[in-house]
């Protein structure tokens, strides 16, 4: 797209996603990730209301009556932004675009994490590595990260989440809280990898679909193209088996995605792209903040 149309796109996506930071996040992404930034103060008597997760035992069998450990809020957590940018994401069949919702969503965690002072980077992938931005501060630099959002031509169009989370384990050497932000068609294990970069760093998983990814319809003869291989091919959806094979196929990738992130103690969402993404994003956050 020619120069004065991103600009406009980065001001339109700019408006809707720091408004939503602004108005329906505060505080959510603040208290979904507070624990993470956290280091070890002090301790204290236990008084009314504190969490009792927070006593400390060896204190408290020493003196006897109960004693909780205080903690300091670190002055700066770093928020990673993991962004499949595969071919599959210029998919769009039911509402928005795959990679337009992405897009969205990136930027309204990225606007939430600057309203905590907090630095952002991001990693685009395919089944490689395509784009590391450092984490910074400030609105300078999430405007940057919006344009690569929207205006990002990746080399190629293959997904491999594995090399994108060995790749965030191996260059960020800090603790950070990271989004992984995909349609999740992918092929490869990733279970070692999510196991390993969980471990080190914090890491929440969204998955972005088209309904059309999970369901053929019923609408005859019909050309497909594989948009990360580029293989065509005709296929008839007037076949009650090849409609149950698709499916199968859907509800298998589904399955191992979701039991790996259960395995891994990764939180995890999935949003459609005909629904709203703030509804969920919002569970998301208050499921992570009574944690």
């Amino acid at each position: 797209m020619d120069s004065l149309e991103l600009l406009k796109k980065v001001r339109k996506i700019e408006i809707k996603t720091r408004g939503l930071s602004q108005n329906i996040f505060a505080g959510e992404y603040h208290s979904a990730f507070k624990g993470r930034g956290m280091t070890f103060s002090e301790v204290r008597e236990y008084q009314y209301g504190d969490d009792i997760r927070d006593i400390d035992w060896n204190v408290t069998a020493r003196q006897n009556r109960p004693y909780v450990k205080v903690y300091e809020e670190e002055r700066e957590l770093t928020l990673m932004l993991l962004i499949d940018v595969s071919g599959s994401r210029n998919f769009g069949a039911v509402g928005m675009e795959k990679k337009d919702m992405i897009a969205e969503i990136a930027a309204t965690l990225a606007f939430s994490a600057i309203q905590n002072n907090d630095k952002v980077g991001v990693i685009f992938f395919t089944d490689k590595i395509e784009k590391f931005i450092p984490p910074k501060k400030g609105k300078k630099h999430i405007l940057l990260v919006i344009r690569e959002l929207l205006d990002f031509t990746p080399e190629k169009n293959g997904t491999n989440i594995n090399n994108a989370l060995e790749y965030l384990t191996s260059v960020i050497k800090k603790r950070c809280a990271t989004f992984l932000i995909s349609d999740f068609i992918d092929g490869s294990d990733y279970y070692k990898s999510l196991s390993i970069a969980n471990h080190k760093h914090d890491v929440t998983a969204i998955q972005v679909y088209d309904k059309r990814d999970a369901q053929l319809p019923n609408v005859g003869l019909m050309k497909v193209v594989d948009s990360e291989s580029g293989v065509e091919r005709w296929i008839n959806t007037s076949s009650a088996n090849v409609r149950k094979m698709y499916n199968k196929w859907w509800y298998e990738r589904q399955l191992y995605m979701n039991e790996t992130a259960q395995r891994c103690a990764v939180d995890i969402v999935s949003v459609a792209t005909d629904e709203d993404y703030v509804k969920a994003l919002m569970g998301l956050f208050k499921r992570r903040g009574v944690k």
